[in-house]
């Protein structure tokens, strides 16, 4: 082998080496971009749906469906969390906050706010349809019912992932683990039937009347 053939083989290899390594580094960059990995919620049998929830399933059947062909977690990749971070702060901005009573002249009424207005399930149930059309697995995506901060009923949106179960919500733009959202977590959708199951809060708010 001559030397020069030795030299190109050698810088060949070295440069390899060097497009590895930054596609190392980028990966690693990626990978710490993720939040931490976290315990997801546990369901502790079935719960009693909201009649507003009852109702907007009536109207939009294909929004309530559960297909068990998808998966019920959502591997999280840095483009998936750059996805969900972006609908969830796209959302919270565009759409204005309007109560039922204020909106439709009833307390509760679960629907997508096509004309640009809602409270809690209307911007998440908004949410969730951009990120399933986005390719996120429905199944993955379950609206869930907690008691906020001022003790009243609140709607967010639970995306059920290999590093833990985060919630999409209008109060902040900040997707964050579900234990840390300060709120009590009553029930979800469950990811098996159309239905609910109890996460094991405390009794069971009638409506999610909250912006």
């Amino acid at each position: 082998m001559t030397s020069i053939i030795r030299n190109g083989l050698r810088a060949a290899i070295a440069a390899a080496v060097i497009i590895v390594a930054a596609a190392s580094a980028d990966a690693q960059t990626q990978l710490a971009s993720l939040p931490s990995p976290s315990l997801g919620t546990i369901a502790i049998g079935a719960a009693k749906p909201l009649p507003a929830w009852t109702g907007f399933c009536q109207r939009q059947p294909a929004e309530c469906a559960v297909d068990l062909d998808e998966p019920a977690i959502v591997s999280l990749t840095p483009r998936v969390w750059q996805l969900i971070v972006g609908v969830n702060q796209r959302v919270n901005t565009t759409i204005k906050p309007l109560t039922d009573m204020e909106h439709w002249g009833v307390p509760d009424r679960w629907d997508l706010p096509t004309d640009g207005r809602g409270d809690c399930e209307d911007f998440q149930l908004l949410k969730r349809k951009l990120l399933a059309e986005a390719g996120l697995p429905r199944r993955a995506m379950r609206m869930a019912v907690v008691v906020d901060d001022e003790g009243q009923g609140h709607a967010v949106l639970m995306i059920r992932t290999d590093r833990g179960d985060f919630i999409l919500d209008n109060k902040v733009s900040t997707v964050l683990p579900w234990h840390r959202t300060g709120y009590v977590f009553v029930k979800r959708e469950s990811e098996d039937a159309i239905g609910w199951v109890s996460l094991g809060g405390q009794s069971s708010p009638v409506v999610t009347a909250n912006r």
